[in-house]
């Protein structure tokens, strides 16, 4: 018996030694688009949302659409006074575990919010240049340092419309007509990226992250997903200057060769998170969740609002 108890009291020491050695080699990113600042969370103060988190145990999150817009279940929107977000991410974040906030820059309703365990450092939040460079959703750049190591942390929202930012009404049409948007798209991109990644000329030797919602189709889905585009669809656009012009790999496609994949309630992927090689190497999972919580179920009554998003959640882990 007694021999039996130093056994157990063994293993559980060895598991804690375990533990604390491997535990600070690993970190985990959570991505997603919470559509309208998790809109459906707001009933039930977000509690489902909150245990979806904390059960991912995320050392990092990158959320697309973090402020509160509509009222309750309706599409009303509701007094900026009256938001819950942005400005209680540091209360809701601490309810799964993290205490340090970033709010990317934005110029309007639809801003990136990271949360980490790890302080978090701003070295740029990025709205564009007026007149024609403009950033629609934002966009912000932050270093996260962990184990000795410092992690470039990109995000981006990319304009979502057909028709290409700031056209009047009466020229919509037409912009659409000529893929605006998707020219639009690989602006805001090609900018974005100029003045992150860009800037750093051991880019490729360091660690950078870049994710958010794109708002655009890659040339590696076309024949998975059976897109069935031209080579020369402009909906490739935006994707095609990261491949074409970064070091950036596609880690969710890359670790998931020949399967159609999807973030969103429908077949498009349009959600994408990107490495630097040295960080691609210490990849060992990347996945699209798709569970019983995640999965986009359409609201009965307001038009285009999905429970709990229209987009699917993406997790990445790193072993370092």
């Amino acid at each position: 018996m007694k021999n039996f108890i130093s056994l157990v009291i063994f293993l559980a020491a060895s598991t804690l030694m375990i533990t604390s050695c491997s535990g600070p080699k690993d970190l985990r990113l959570l991505y997603w688009n919470i559509q309208n600042g998790m809109w459906d969370g707001q009933p039930d103060n977000y509690d489902r949302f909150v245990g979806f988190v904390k059960s991912q145990k995320p050392d990092i999150c990158v959320w697309c659409e973090a402020q509160t817009i509509y009222i309750n279940g309706t599409n009303k929107r509701c007094d900026t006074a009256d938001r819950y977000l942005v400005k209680n991410w540091d209360k809701l974040a601490a309810r799964y575990g993290h205490k340090h906030i970033y709010l990317a820059g934005h110029r309007d309703n639809y801003p990136q919010v990271i949360t980490s365990r790890f302080p978090i450092e701003n070295v740029k939040r990025i709205l564009g240049e007026e007149p024609d460079s403009i950033i629609v959703h934002g966009a912000g750049w932050v270093r996260i340092r962990r184990a000795g190591k410092t992690f470039n942390v990109v995000s981006l929202h990319t304009w979502p419309q057909r028709y290409a930012f700031g056209v009047p009404g009466h020229q919509r049409d037409s912009s659409a007509a000529l893929n605006g948007g998707d020219h639009y798209r690989r602006m805001e991109m090609e900018y974005v990226c100029k003045h992150t990644i860009g800037t750093d000329p051991d880019a490729t030797d360091n660690y950078w992250l870049f994710m958010g919602d794109f708002n655009s189709r890659s040339r590696l889905d076309n024949e998975t997903n059976a897109y069935g585009y031209a080579e020369d669809d402009t909906r490739f656009l935006p994707q095609d200057y990261i491949l074409q012009h970064t070091p950036y790999r596609d880690v969710v496609r890359e670790k998931h060769p020949g399967e159609a994949l999807t973030t969103t309630f429908g077949t498009a992927r349009i959600d994408y998170v990107y490495c630097t090689p040295p960080l691609f190497e210490k990849v060992t999972r990347a996945e699209i969740i798709r569970d019983e919580y995640t999965t986009p179920v359409r609201d009965s009554v307001v038009k285009n609002f999905y429970h709990p998003s229209d987009h699917l959640p993406i997790i990445v882990d790193f072993q370092f």
